[in-house]
Formats: structure tokens, sequence, C-alpha cells
């Protein structure tokens, strides 16, 4: 890539007080979309508890007895009352217990979250603030940080699902912004494609933006 990416960084009032170069090697404008589908599969299947299980006619209660002889009945042969034919049989074929999980190389996460941001760049989805600071653990004050920012609008007026990365996690800012509904937040070192891809909106500090691109770079 020719030409480096730039973004503008806002203070907490919603002014823009700088513009940012970005990376060149971690914001290329390239997605990989089959790392991304990779890593998704990936996660979606280790949330899976795998839980799901059915008795086999040898798990079933009962049965024990043949219910009737062999031969010279005029009916169809049975050796149990628990077979898969019968009501309060056993199940052919159910499912049962088993793990979903399976590891995904760290390249290919890397390359992942890579693609998930520059998805954002592209959308211009993403907003950096210079820095997140809050003297009090009020969600009235932290919410009063993000309603300067009408690109978090969507054309309901209602706010759009964001994930906000933090380079360090203070307690005044984790109890308040437990309360926003459409703000999840997380550390930058911690975040993974996913969780990029499944919100509308990505913002990030400054600081957390520099943790991302010393991560990937």
């Amino acid at each position: 890539m020719d030409q480096a990416f730039n973004l503008p960084v806002y203070n907490c009032e919603g002014k823009e007080v700088e513009k940012l170069e970005l990376n060149r090697e971690v914001f290329d404008g390239k997605e990989n979309l089959a790392c991304v589908y990779q890593v998704v599969n990936g996660y979606l299947a280790n949330q899976r508890q795998g839980l799901a299980a059915t008795k086999t006619r040898g798990e079933v209660s009962g049965g024990g007895k043949k219910p009737w002889k062999q031969k010279g009945t005029g009916r169809a042969r049975v050796g149990s009352t628990r077979s898969p034919l019968w009501r309060h049989g056993g199940v052919i074929f159910g499912p049962h217990p088993r793990d979903f999980s399976y590891k995904v190389p760290q390249k290919i996460k890397n390359l992942a979250l890579k693609s998930s941001l520059n998805s954002k760049l592209k959308e211009e989805s993403i907003i950096v603030l210079d820095e997140l600071k809050l003297e009090t653990s009020k969600t009235k004050e932290a919410a009063k940080i993000f309603t300067h920012f009408k690109m978090l609008l969507g054309r309901n007026k209602k706010p759009l699902s964001s994930l906000l990365l933090v380079e360090n996690m203070d307690k005044n800012l984790k109890l308040a912004l437990s309360n926003i509904d459409f703000l999840k937040l997380n550390l930058a070192k911690d975040t993974f494609a996913y969780e990029v891809l499944q919100n509308r909106k990505l913002i990030l500090t400054k600081g957390a933006l520099e943790e991302i691109t010393k991560r990937l770079s």
C-alpha cells in the first residue's frame, strides 16, 4: 500500500484534537475472509456445551423380560419392550455429550483480527479517543461522553452496538460503563475478531490502538 490511512482523534467532548496516521503493516485495507471464517466458526464451536443426550435401548429402564414367546403367537418376534420401535424404547443414533471445541492457530487468529479491524476502517466505523478517564463511577457521566458522537446513532436515533477497547481497566470506568446496554467494554490485549465484528462501531482510546498495533505488527 502506497498511502497510509489517517483517523481523527477526539477528546471526551467530541472535538477533534489531532490526526493519527495508522500503521501500514496492520491497517493495509486487506481482508482475509478465509481466516475470519475459520476463527468465527472456531469461536462459536468453542461456546457449544455439547450436553444434548439421549438414551439407547441399553440405558432406558425396564425391558428385562421377553414380552411373549418367540413362536406360535402370530405376532412379530420381540426380545424387549425397550426396542427403539416401541413406545418408551431407546433412541437410535441419538445425540450424546461431546466436545465441539478445537484450536485455531494463533497466526490465523491474528490475521482474522487484522481483517476485522480493516473491515471497520472501510466502513468508517472506528472512533479514536485521546483518553478516557472518569473521576466517579456514575453511569450518567460516562454516557454523556458518547452523546457527543452522532455516528453512534442509527436511523431510528437509537445507539448502535459498540465495542470500547481500552489499554487499562480502572474501577470507575468498569462500574460506570456496566449499565450502558449498547456498549461492551474490553481490554485491547484481550480483544478478538468475533467481538470486533459483532458490534457495529469500534471505539478505541489512543493507548488501546497503540497496543493492538504492537500486538499485530
